[in-house]
């Protein structure tokens, strides 16, 4: 059994920043906080695998970064006060996820050149690791593979755009026209926004990035409607692409598994980064994660990504960091056909398989 690389070794470490502002998070937040008890950091769930399963000369932890009790997932009674729309949309705007992403990034600059592997809720928590790594190698040098439902690159002027059409046009729309905060939003870091402020920073290099498992590109038909607000929405993909941005959709993972085996063996940068969000399994291999809009891959698609990815690292391209994000801890511990969900199991063996050789 050998690591990834000989010489270094693989540190976990993890941050249970929850900031999802959508009414629906806010209420499952206030009706489970009086009742579900336990652990409510991701981190915690996974290490608790990766020490019964794992060799521990292979590993490290440095334990999860301390987060304010109202940003978590499961706040206690005492917070309850803060839990409101309101307070998440404050954060939000004034840059609350690129404060903590600082927080991550420090401790990735402790770790490097081990690997460092966060366990994490937040997305946007992948700029402080990604940057920092970034800096160390040159942007030229390192590659990121993001694996999710959701292309996460896109501004908030644009979703904001695609929303006021889809209020106007669309009878079933699941957005209230009166909701004060779907308008004049700023462009700060967040779950959804978090690439395309890493490539206007200059941090990523667009062409090296490899978005794998989306299934919000838009349809053929989006792109010919001459509104402006779909325009600038269909748009943000469109620049993707034209910057080099590597797309590939769920559809073409199902359809042609060696498509995109052939697509990651065209990585050549000497470094690479893997961003797992684990919706990328949302509604079919599991469900605790806090976006489940998309319906995912299955378990067996995931691990066969994985092995793609295990092959490149085999090849000499070398693995720089990884983190797996988008846990709802109020939802992993639900069961769902007759069984707990498997989003912590899935999530360890992501790392037993890619980085440890198990």
């Amino acid at each position: 059994m050998a690591m990834v690389h000989d010489k270094k070794k693989i540190v976990f470490f993890g941050c249970p920043l929850d900031c999802d502002e959508r009414e629906e998070t806010v209420q499952e937040k206030l009706q489970l906080m009086r009742t579900q008890n336990g652990e409510d950091d991701p981190y915690w769930h996974v290490i608790s695998l990766i020490r019964k399963e794992v060799p521990s000369d292979l590993w490290e932890e440095k334990g999860s970064i301390e987060v304010e009790e109202w940003l978590r997932p499961l706040p206690p009674q005492g917070a309850i006060e803060k839990i409101k729309v309101e307070n998440f949309v404050e954060f939000l705007d004034s840059n609350g996820c690129y404060t903590y992403s600082r927080r991550v990034r420090d401790i990735v600059s402790q770790i490097y050149p081990n690997i460092p592997c966060m366990i994490g809720i937040d997305h946007s928590l992948s700029v402080g690791a990604f940057n920092y790594l970034s800096e160390q190698v040159g942007p030229a040098n390192i590659s990121m593979v993001v694996l999710d439902s959701h292309t996460d690159a896109l501004s908030m002027s644009s979703l904001a755009s695609i929303i006021s059409y889809d209020i106007e046009t669309n009878p079933s729309s699941p957005f209230d026209p009166n909701d004060p905060f779907l308008k004049n939003r700023p462009e700060a870091i967040n779950a959804s926004s978090f690439l395309y402020h890493m490539i206007e920073a200059g941090s990523l290099d667009p062409r090296h990035l490899y978005i794998i498992g989306i299934s919000d590109y838009p349809p053929k038909r989006s792109f010919r409607i001459k509104d402006i607000r779909v325009q600038e929405y269909v748009n943000q993909f469109l620049r993707l692409k034209r910057l080099g941005a590597t797309l590939i959709t769920k559809k073409e993972i199902v359809s042609s598994p060696s498509k995109l085996r052939h697509i990651i063996k065209t990585i050549r940068t000497p470094y690479f980064y893997i961003s797992v969000d684990m919706d990328i399994g949302a509604r079919n291999a599991l469900h605790g994660v806090r976006f489940l809009d998309r319906k995912g891959l299955n378990e067996r698609e995931i691990y066969r990504i994985i092995v793609y990815l295990k092959d490149l690292i085999s090849k000499g391209t070398e693995l720089i960091g990884l983190d797996l994000m988008e846990f709802n801890p109020r939802k992993a511990n639900l069961e769902y056909l007759k069984q707990t969900d498997p989003v912590y199991h899935i999530a360890a063996n992501i790392v037993k398989r890619l980085l440890l050789g198990l």
